[in-house]
């Protein structure tokens, strides 16, 4: 006798007006803006821009969907190209059938896509948004829950989950494989976190050690469920699948960590910021000059300006700043310039010019 139990919903589609509001679907775009949200944090600490995240997100997100949902119809074909099967159900998304393995390999590409027209490194951006695709999935298992599929055996347990009479289903309580799975992702996101700030993995190891945890936790519980899957050697196919990723994930972990250990120090090329003499830089440019440069400056601009002589160029009757007249090195050298601006008697003047003559 089953004393406590996890009810399912009723349904897992709201009707508002003529637009379906679906559980399923709720929860995967839920999932998609906590791992973007997260993601962005990520990267701006380890000196993104803000933004970039969700630009690239735009290429994987969509490149994920149709990955994942193509893992889901190869794999389980005779739901959709069976007898008495419609095809045209393989479109049909909302209804759930989502395979992870098939959304991490072609979001991948779109993501790779996205990396490389900003000019970035796919691991690193990988390694920023990790734990935010652990959540992901968290908040993703929650619409199997919506459309009650994906549980494992029977069970009496006190947290089993009640499964109505359905399509391909039958009433009962079961082991509530989809909260494993989900609880188990929250761990994953704790431990990419934790890992990547205490050793500053880097160059996609993060993301590695997210694809490692995981398989692992998918590994046991994919032996749980009950439903229907092809099987290899007595296995289900997504525990294989899991092993063999797994094995990738860990070797290149170890492989990252020889060949290019520590972190990237420069994730995102930084645009040139164009310099700008404003006002307030050329007030400390006069600062650095010194307060007696800065007073000799100030005097030349105020003094008073000699009207210009004829054939005389505007402002020749400018005085000038001390140190800023050239010795003229060729006709007497510096004595002969000071005396050429020092001011002359006139009657010495005409005494010269008589001289001159003589």
């Amino acid at each position: 006798m089953t004393l406590a139990y996890i009810p399912s919903p009723s349904t897992g589609v709201i009707h508002l007006g003529p637009i379906p509001l679906r559980g399923y679907a709720f929860c995967i775009i839920i999932g998609v803006f906590v791992a973007i949200w997260l993601g962005n944090r990520r990267w701006i600490a380890r000196g993104g821009k803000p933004g970039t995240v969700a630009d690239i997100a735009v290429w994987a997100v969509p490149f994920g969907l149709v990955g994942g949902r193509l893992y889901h119809v190869i794999t389980d074909y005779q739901l959709y190209f069976g007898e008495g099967r419609n095809w045209v159900d393989a479109f049909k998304i909302w209804e759930g059938g989502l395979g992870i393995w098939g959304a991490i390999a072609l979001g991948a590409v779109g993501a790779w896509i996205g990396c490389r027209l900003r000019g970035i490194p796919l691991p690193a951006w990988a390694d920023a948004l990790a734990p935010g695709i652990a959540l992901a999935q968290a908040c993703g298992r929650w619409g199997n829950w919506f459309n009650q599929e994906l549980y494992g055996r029977a069970t009496d347990l006190p947290w089993a989950v009640k499964i109505t009479e359905g399509p391909n289903r039958e009433a009962g309580t079961y082991h509530p494989t989809f909260l494993y799975e989900s609880l188990w992702c929250v761990g994953v996101a704790v431990l990419v976190i934790w890992a990547d700030r205490r050793f500053k993995l880097g160059h996609g190891r993060a993301f590695a050690l997210y694809v490692a945890s995981y398989c692992a936790g998918r590994g046991w519980i994919e032996y749980m469920r009950v439903d229907e899957a092809h099987h290899i050697l007595g296995l289900r196919l997504n525990v294989w699948t899991a092993i063999v990723v797994f094995i990738l994930a860990v070797t290149y972990f170890v492989l990252s960590a020889k060949l290019r250990p520590g972190r990237e120090q420069v994730v995102e090329p930084q645009a040139p910021v164009p310099a700008v003499d404003t006002p307030a830089e050329g007030g400390a440019k006069d600062a650095a000059a010194g307060p007696e440069a800065v007073n000799a400056v100030n005097a030349v601009k105020d003094a008073p300006r000699k009207p210009a002589g004829p054939g005389e160029k505007p402002g020749a009757g400018a005085p000038k700043p001390a140190g800023s007249g050239k010795a003229d090195l060729t006709k007497g050298g510096g004595d002969k310039a000071a005396q050429d601006q020092a001011p002359q008697d006139p009657a010495a003047q005409d005494k010269a010019a008589e001289a001159g003559k003589n």
